[in-house]
């Protein structure tokens, strides 16, 4: 080891270096940690996202099962809304029916 020692210069020449390299990786980290902190919230975000699309589809089936429901109340009703005018017009016809026989047997007499 004799005569490979190396000079305060030199030593002072490689510490600033290393502390220059060291702060430049300190930087790196801390971009790196905004960078790592920035996609771990747009995961939240997408996962916030998701979960509310899967709640909006849900919702948008029930709204359909309710809506497919609706529309079959509504054509029962209109059915039964025809049912009960055909009921009244058969009832109306057998009482005019009804009526002109018993014109017309009273006219024979019997």
């Amino acid at each position: 080891m004799d005569g490979q020692y190396v000079s305060m210069e030199v030593h002072k020449e490689f510490e600033k270096r290393m502390i220059s390299e060291n702060e430049r990786l300190a930087d790196e980290d801390k971009r790196q940690n905004k960078r790592i902190d920035a996609l771990e919230d747009t995961v939240r975000q997408i996962g916030d996202l998701t979960a509310s699309v899967k709640e909006l589809a849900v919702s948008m089936k029930n709204m359909a099962k309710l809506q497919e429901q609706q529309g079959q109340d509504i054509e029962e009703l209109k059915n039964r809304d025809g049912h009960m005018w055909r009921t009244v017009v058969s009832h109306l016809a057998t009482t005019i029916a009804g009526a002109l026989v018993m014109y017309a047997l009273t006219q024979i007499g019997l």
